[in-house]
């Protein structure tokens, strides 16, 4: 018998029920894959709690790593005992086995295990996206990354720097000031204490900063814009204190020419040649030692009731895993 987690209505942790499934067979195109870690994500309690609406019932999770145990019809590059990894959907994580699009697939290289192959892949390929594409770093750059010590905000801080940036990254705490400083963030801001955009001020000389990743939304939107220089880029890639009210665009000019952008990892990797570079560049930097994964939380895939509570009152750092039984 297989086990997921499925939700039928949406709403507070409490909705996550771990039920017995049936998987069924690989059709044209689809992979049957067993997984072995299975990444936790903010963008699942979204799911689970209807900030994004999906269908119901559903079974939440968007990253996972496995091996390959049965191919459909008409599916190319991969064979039956593949380590494998994924990123973006659709639905399903949440699930000792599942079915899923091939082409969505990517191989897991040897010196990667299954766990980092879970926690890396939705977190590392955004952080590949938003250095790479979205506001593209380079040396020189400083750059305000909030969240630094959360799962993305540790990749960021790390990757960043290697590009030569100076990073200034918020933190809710001096044990997370601690974590963002030991990978690479040159100034970690203890918001609880801190006025984040005066320290990025006085970091800065008044020059502010050419970009800002902000994974929180409304409670840092409006000073994160203040921290911008003219021209400055605002990347609002996530919500964690909840969606931006609306807001008057005739700001940007006020502010000096501003940029704002609000992307999406499936966006970026919506074609299969973005998927497999992003995935490629990712896997270049872990193997090399620049970016180091952190699986800081392991929970039994159960427990995920338990996981999204401590996700959601912001005691994680790094990376969570979930371990099928």
């Amino acid at each position: 018998m297989t086990y997921a987690i499925r939700i039928h209505a949406q709403g507070g942790p409490e909705v996550l029920q771990w039920e017995a499934v049936e998987v069924g067979t690989p059709g044209p195109g689809e992979a049957l894959i067993r997984h072995e870690a299975v990444g936790l994500n903010y963008i699942d309690v979204y799911h689970r709690s209807g900030a994004y609406p999906v269908k119901l019932p559903a079974t939440p999770g968007l990253e996972g790593a496995g091996v390959v145990e049965a191919l459909g019809s008409g599916v190319s590059g991969l064979a039956v005992g593949d380590r494998v990894a994924y990123a973006g959907g659709p639905l399903g994580a949440y699930s000792q086995a599942r079915l899923i699009p091939a082409d969505r697939l990517v191989r897991l290289p040897d010196a990667i295990s299954f766990e980092q192959g879970a926690a890396m892949m939705l977190q590392g390929m955004t952080a590949q996206y938003l250095l790479r594409r979205t506001y593209r770093v380079k040396a020189g750059d400083t750059v305000l990354i909030h969240a630094a010590a959360g799962g993305v905000g540790l990749l960021l801080c790390q990757w960043a720097r290697h590009l030569g940036a100076t990073v200034i990254g918020t933190v809710g705490s001096d044990a997370k000031a601690e974590l963002a400083r030991a990978h690479g963030c040159h100034y970690p801001v203890v918001y609880t204490r801190e006025d984040f955009q005066a320290r990025v001020m006085e970091i800065t000389g008044g020059a502010k900063v050419p970009v800002v990743y902000d994974s929180i939304g409304r409670d840092t939107f409006d000073r994160s814009l203040d921290c911008l220089a003219p021209l400055g880029m605002m990347v609002l890639y996530g919500a964690a204190s909840g969606p931006v009210p609306p807001f008057d665009l005739g700001q940007l000019a006020a502010k000096g020419s501003l940029f704002i952008t609000r992307p999406s990892l499936f966006a970026y990797t919506a074609r299969r040649t973005d998927l497999e570079a992003s995935a490629t560049e990712l896997f270049e930097v872990v193997g090399s030692g620049v970016v180091r994964i952190n699986v800081n939380q392991r929970y039994p895939l159960h427990a995920a009731a338990q996981a999204h509570r401590e996700l959601e009152a912001r005691q994680t750092t790094g990376s969570s895993v979930f371990l099928p039984e």
